[in-house]
């Protein structure tokens, strides 16, 4: 069944928020950054450790407000496609969940596999 993750209108540019959703009998932790005019989803798991990425809820971003900011060990990921340019996990990647647009709104596709 498809998921209503969020309106758009309820993002602004160089903001982020954190969406809970349903997988199977558990919670998953995702988040979307809005940069650019474009949004990225992605999975709240650091490829090093798999702890959360974020500061404080919604807060996922470096100061400048450039890089995606992992706050346990302050790895930078690109915001266009999760790839760590810095820190432990260099050269791994978010895990960048597949989302599309529609009336405005931005819904997850089945996943069922």
């Amino acid at each position: 069944m498809e998921q209503i993750l969020f309106h758009l209108a309820e993002l602004k540019e160089g903001e982020c928020k954190t969406l809970r959703i349903k997988d199977g009998l558990f919670e998953k932790e995702l988040f979307v950054v809005m940069a650019n005019k474009q949004f990225h989803v992605y999975e709240n798991s650091c490829p090093h450790t798999g702890a959360p990425l974020d500061w404080v809820p919604d807060r996922f971003l470096n100061l400048e407000k450039t890089h995606i900011q992992c706050s346990t060990h302050h790895a930078l990921f690109r915001i266009s496609d999760g790839y760590c340019v810095s820190g432990p996990c260099a050269g791994m990647s978010l895990k960048k969940v597949e989302v599309r647009e529609a009336d405005g709104k931005v819904i997850l596709p089945n996943q069922e596999g």
